[in-house]
């Protein structure tokens, strides 16, 4: 485990993080959803999957998860996060390129960053979290359309924060460059009914994807 310096406005601190090295001149970055740490066995499992492919991984705390809190704290840390975690990359791999991957909460605040001007060759959202459950009057996405890079929105069908699904296609209709594939079945966690997988294989089963759209 490293420690990655932040600059938030009430001072330096740090964040712990796991830096794997591969040879195929990606790194993809890996944020938590809200609820849950970089160790969740889903993230674990997502990130060897895609060393076992041969891309770079960096998975990393938010600074509420390395302070002991339930909930995020502002948003600005978490952007500060995304751009000091991207730049120590940066360092061990000048040469690579940069993906933004987070699951729920961690993509929604990596597409913030780049919106503010955080530059990364692409973004994969693990459910996005367009709503809170029970609440798709109040959609978090009026930054989507300001994300030039390629964005990659991986989506179970049945998940509560994207219902209806009409609503969340309109969503993506309106990002400059943008696809999504579906888990059929799948919920927020991917999780499909009926079938029962430890969430490290779950994490696991969707790296052929984001392998495939981060490149050879």
């Amino acid at each position: 485990m490293i420690e990655v310096p932040v600059e938030l406005p009430s001072g330096q601190t740090v964040v712990s993080a796991d830096w794997a090295p591969g040879k195929k001149g990606a790194t993809v970055v890996i944020a938590h959803g809200a609820g849950a740490g970089k160790d969740h066995p889903f993230l674990t499992g997502f990130s060897d999957a895609l060393v076992e492919r041969g891309f770079s991984t960096l998975r990393f705390n938010f600074p509420y998860i390395e302070q002991g809190r339930r909930m995020p704290g502002p948003a600005s840390h978490a952007i500060a996060t995304w751009n000091a975690v991207v730049a120590f990359a940066r360092r061990q791999d000048p040469r690579a390129t940069i993906w933004a991957t987070g699951k729920s909460y961690g993509g929604r605040m990596a597409s913030m960053a780049v919106a503010e001007g955080l530059a990364v060759d692409g973004l994969v959202y693990l459910g996005y979290p367009l709503h809170a459950p029970g609440r798709p009057e109040k959609p978090r996405a009026e930054h989507l359309p300001d994300v030039s890079v390629a964005q990659l929105f991986i989506e179970g069908t049945n998940d509560p924060f994207i219902q209806p699904l009409e609503q969340f296609e309109d969503v993506v209709s309106t990002c400059q460059n943008a696809r999504v594939v579906w888990i059929e079945g799948g919920g927020h966690t991917f999780e499909v009914k009926g079938r029962k997988r430890p969430a490290s294989e779950v994490g696991a089963s969707l790296a052929p994807i984001v392998a495939e759209f981060v490149g050879p």
